[in-house]
């Protein structure tokens, strides 16, 4: 199967980093295909990254049409342009925070996130509430350390979320953690022999995720709100991403 992967942040480092996280957890018939957004913030740490992000996703998933992949997963924490990329195909398509709170879900009765950023952490929660996990999720925990310091993964990063995962594992009395954001996938071995407990890193679990919903078959639904969008003129820079006829 061809797995299209989407950093969706502009960080050429960190998406290679990201796919070859993918790709040593993927199955041998599983291409991963990665790309990033032609435009839009080298890391997302807010609402106004997110919305640009957001169409940087739609853009991708959009030129991937040409190609049609059997599966898409967006490497983003905050899910940007979920929705949108599930209208564009009818793939299935997972966010890792979406796919790691449901492993969570099943290897602990509760479990925290440790994320980059604290002023990201009510974004986390917000995802938390939409996807309906705020009996299982106890709490969400900022380290501020900023996304592209991730890209180095040097013994001080890990120390500190190791830090700041043993904190939440006390103080929420969890059982798990979750990994706030892509860029900590290369550091999730580690952590996990430290801990002692699940850590789980969404990118891993999606592409997992995404391989079995491929392999039994199963797509995004286009009945309803996940219909193909409807063809339309867009203007200015973003011209090139209207929807055309069907022909």
């Amino acid at each position: 199967m061809k797995l299209l992967l989407i950093n969706p942040n502009t960080s050429a480092p960190m998406t290679a980093a990201i796919a070859k996280g993918a790709q040593a957890v993927a199955s041998s018939n599983t291409e991963i295909i990665a790309t990033q957004p032609s435009f839009g913030p080298l890391s997302i740490e807010g609402h106004y990254d997110e919305a640009f992000a957001a169409a940087g996703v739609a853009e991708q998933v959009k030129l991937a049409a040409s190609w049609g992949p059997d599966a898409v997963v967006l490497a983003c924490f905050g899910d940007p342009g979920l929705e949108a990329a599930r209208e564009a195909t009818s793939a299935p398509v997972l966010g890792i925070a979406e796919a790691a709170f449901h492993a969570a879900s099943m290897l602990a009765t509760g479990f925290s996130v440790v994320t980059t950023m604290t002023r990201t952490c009510i974004i986390a929660e917000r995802l938390v509430q939409r996807y309906g996990f705020e009996h299982q999720c106890r709490g969400v925990h900022g380290t501020d350390i900023a996304v592209l310091d991730l890209e180095d993964g040097g013994e001080e990063i890990i120390g500190q979320i190791e830090h700041a995962a043993r904190e939440a594992l006390s103080r929420d009395r969890s059982g798990a953690i979750v990994l706030g954001c892509a860029g900590m996938t290369t550091l999730c071995h580690t952590l996990t022999q430290r801990l002692g407990v699940p850590v789980i890193d969404g990118v891993a679990v999606a592409v997992k995720f995404a391989e079995a919903l491929s392999a039994l078959g199963l797509g995004t639904s286009k009945h309803g709100d996940y219909a193909t969008p409807l063809p339309k003129v867009y203007t200015g820079w973003a011209a090139p991403l209207g929807w055309p006829k069907a022909r």
